[in-house]
């Protein structure tokens, strides 16, 4: 590109703001090595052809089908092993599994391309304290509150937040903050302690993970039919700097700014992980983040597992279910499973199932988000004013969300690290922001990354040997007003007789916890289904 084009795309990737402070300072000046990495565009495109590719001939004959070896796919097929089903296969598109929690292994320490912790989860959550008890790495009487080995609770000092020229410990921009910001984030701790001690006449916490055992009570519900902006508002919420803050966590989670994120799903990002409580809450992580739960969950599926595997059409029978499915290798196959366990998000479910795909409107109002994911190798710490390096870093100003260094748990805090760095588009048509990235070429987007970083790091150039970039065009589902309590979300979750749908967005949440539950319920649909009761 020549210089006016790096500066269009600039404006693009960082508006307009940001673009002309950096490009008043300079465009990078040397090219950065790298590539941009995963996502089989070329295969998954092929579902957007006109003519459906059905396979003939000889089935293949299977148990159980599972499409999606992300984390829904991974934890249908642990469950099923667990119970004792072993007759099973995982169908994968792309060439590594895990989804949003893939990770790589390239540099000095694995780092995550998505995902990168989970909270300590609450003995409620049984299957997600089976899976890391089973991982180690959980510690004491498991029949009361888990708590996790040490060694991987995030450790101090966790995050830290660039502003005004320098760093600041903690996410919260307190430094320079008038009392009239002070009083409004009491408000809004107040309103976040409020809804983290209700109860319903059940027992049942408003916000809680899964979110399947949240309270359905009538004053839960109706927080998801306003925006967060507006529950802000109405609480007398105003200060801008309590609001970035609380937009930081719906742009982190969800890829949402605050007009556009469900007021329900805004006060779900505090109160079901414990950060209205006194002791706020602890995240389990690793250096290559979820990566390793999904490690983990590769290891039990073995050989079963199949990847750059696309599943064409999908048919369910009254006895059976049909898959076509096309390998760059093999071509196309025909398999006839008992049972299908379809762990795809639902614009894909969409247009491979045939019923879904010949029903008008099926996607519903389900919309998915794009992000960037980029992973920094470098070969020391650059330059910074303030407070030292931490797990979390972010610039208060950015369109990005800072990064997050792979090596802080492995008390490496000098020499050679890799930082995984994630920009979420938050646009209104999550369309125009997918059709943005995905027109960026490797240059333009190390230009918008490098800009965005050296406002807090002056020498990141000198520093930065390497980098990779993940261009996700749908990678979470977007929950806005009205749609996690709204009628596409419930009824996406019904099975079609022998086909059985698990993924995250079923709950409107792109959290590993609400795929493993969706993955565990599948799986527990099929032993039923088969005359078993999962114990």
């Amino acid at each position: 590109m020549n210089e006016a084009s790096r500066r269009d795309l600039l404006r693009l990737l960082l508006g307009a703001p940001l673009a002309a402070l950096g490009c008043e300072r300079g465009l990078p000046r040397r090219k950065i090595p790298g590539e941009i990495v995963g996502g089989s565009v070329d295969l998954g495109h092929r579902l957007r052809g006109s003519a459906v590719e059905q396979a003939r001939g000889a089935p293949r004959r299977v148990g159980v089908a599972i499409v999606g070896a992300g984390p829904s796919g991974l934890s249908a097929a642990w469950r099923l092993e667990r119970q004792g089903v072993t007759d099973y296969v995982v169908l994968e598109l792309e060439g590594q599994p895990g989804g949003t929690s893939a990770y790589g292994t390239s540099g000095v320490v694995p780092y995550p391309w998505g995902a990168h912790y989970v909270p300590v989860p609450s003995r409620e959550n049984r299957a997600l304290v089976a899976l890391l008890s089973e991982m180690k790495a959980l510690e004491g009487d498991l029949r009361g509150e888990p708590e996790a080995l040490e060694e991987l609770i995030v450790r101090e000092p966790d995050e830290r937040l660039f502003i005004d020229g320098r760093w600041h410990q903690g996410l919260f921009p307190a430094a320079g903050a008038s009392a009239e910001d002070l009083a409004d984030l009491r408000r809004f701790e107040a309103e976040i302690a409020r809804w983290s001690r209700f109860r319903d006449a059940k027992g049942r916490r408003a916000f809680a993970l899964p979110m399947a055992l949240s309270s359905d009570a009538p004053e839960v519900k109706a927080l998801d039919k306003k925006s967060a902006a507006d529950f802000l508002t109405e609480h007398g919420v105003r200060s801008q700097r309590v609001r970035w803050y609380v937009e930081y966590a719906t742009r982190d989670d969800y890829g949402l700014d605050l007009a556009h994120t469900s007021a329900w799903a805004m006060l779900f990002y505090f109160c079901s992980r414990g950060l209205g409580g006194p002791e706020g809450a602890q995240f389990i992580t690793w250096p290559e983040g979820n990566g390793r739960l999904v490690k983990h969950l590769v290891e039990v599926v073995g050989p079963r597992l199949a990847l750059s595997q696309l599943v064409t059409d999908i048919v369910p029978k009254e006895t059976e279910v049909e898959l076509a499915v096309y390998s760059p290798d093999t071509g196309l196959t025909r398999y006839v499973a008992e049972q299908v366990i379809l762990a795809l998000p639902k614009f894909v479910a969409a247009r491979v199932v045939r019923p879904l795909r010949e029903q008008q409107g099926a996607l519903g109002d389900f919309s998915y988000g794009a992000w960037m994911v980029a992973n920094l190798h470098v070969s020391r710490q650059p330059k910074s004013v303030g407070f030292e390096q931490a797990w979390d870093n972010v610039i208060y100003d950015s369109p990005a969300l800072g990064y997050v260094v792979a090596t802080h748990q492995t008390l490496r805090d000098r020499g050679p690290s890799v930082w995984t760095y994630y920009h979420p588009f938050t646009d209104a048509d999550p369309k125009q922001a997918r059709e943005r990235l995905l027109a960026a070429d490797h240059a333009g987007l190390v230009d918008s990354i490098l800009v965005d970083l050296r406002r807090a790091h002056p020498d990141i150039e000198d520093v930065v040997e390497r980098i990779d970039v993940w261009r996700w065009g749908h990678a979470m589902v977007r929950p806005t007003p009205g749609f996690i309590w709204g009628a596409s979300r419930a009824r996406a979750a019904e099975p079609l007789g022998r086909l059985h749908f698990a993924h995250s967005d079923l709950s409107g949440l792109a959290l590993f916890e609400e795929a493993q539950y969706r993955g565990v319920m599948a799986a527990d649909a099929v032993l039923r289904q088969r005359g078993r009761e999962p114990v």
